[in-house]
């Protein structure tokens, strides 16, 4: 019994002594200097709005930029905080590394729309309808371009759930090329294969429309050809009207 109670005190006295020398060992001294920022961009291949040397300029624009700082001055949670304020970064992660290195992980926000609108708008939209200005981005995301009587409010209201099926649809992703709004809100999509327009009426039940024109794009056009028809008609349910050129 008493050999268990040393033992036990042994293992709490080993187990306070690693945690404080855990902390002391980590902890930076005053003469410690940042060499080096690793900065690591998740998504980068979905998206390209954000990258390192896009983070190391709004660092600098603030005087944040932790290369040459003082360990113990850098303020990780300043750095979060005002990379988070940049409207294409959903995310960021800042800390400190063992060997004198500031790390940042940076998520990107995910555009699903992009708008350009008959009035002049210009913008990209994420699945929460976040604005992202269209100036901003180091290049133009190869997302379906949304034109026609459209603003980014009614997008926001009644288009984001078909941009986000498209897009996390593999066929539908590679084939839908351009979402146009008519004068009385209907829906025209432009397929990046075929010369023909695909006519859903209003933005709703489009799951079942779009099962449908797949079918259809499986079974007849890949046998007739894919430039038989001006315009395809997904509007009535159970119907696909046609229009020959």
């Amino acid at each position: 019994m008493i050999k268990k109670i040393l033992l036990s005190i042994v293992l709490f006295v080993l187990g306070g002594y690693f945690i404080v020398a855990i902390t002391l060992f980590n902890k930076p001294s005053d003469t410690e200097v940042c060499t080096q920022v690793v900065t690591l961009v998740n998504d980068s291949l979905r998206a390209g709005f954000i990258n390192t040397k896009e983070v190391e300029r709004i660092l600098k624009s603030f005087d944040l930029y932790p290369v040459g700082k003082n360990v113990v001055d850098i303020n990780t949670r300043e750095i979060e905080e005002k990379l988070q304020e940049n409207p294409f970064i959903n995310k960021a992660q800042c800390y400190r590394s063992a060997t004198s290195k500031i790390c940042i992980e940076i998520s990107q926000r995910l555009p699903i729309l992009r708008i350009l609108s008959r009035t002049g708008e210009s913008c990209y939209l994420d699945a929460q309808g976040h604005h992202m200005a269209s100036g901003n981005a180091l290049y133009a995301a190869n997302l379906p371009v949304v034109t026609g009587h459209v603003t980014s409010k009614y997008a926001i209201k009644h288009l984001l759930p078909l941009g986000q099926y498209i897009q996390e649809d593999e066929f539908w992703d590679s084939m839908i090329e351009q979402i146009n709004i008519t004068e009385s809100g209907n829906v025209e999509l432009v397929p990046r294969v075929g010369n023909h327009i695909v006519y859903l009426g209003k933005p709703e039940q489009f799951e079942d429309k779009l099962y449908r024109l797949r079918i259809f794009y499986e079974k007849a056009l890949s046998q007739i050809g894919w430039n038989k028809y001006s315009r395809i008609n997904l509007e009535f349910s159970n119907q696909i009207i046609c229009t020959k050129k």
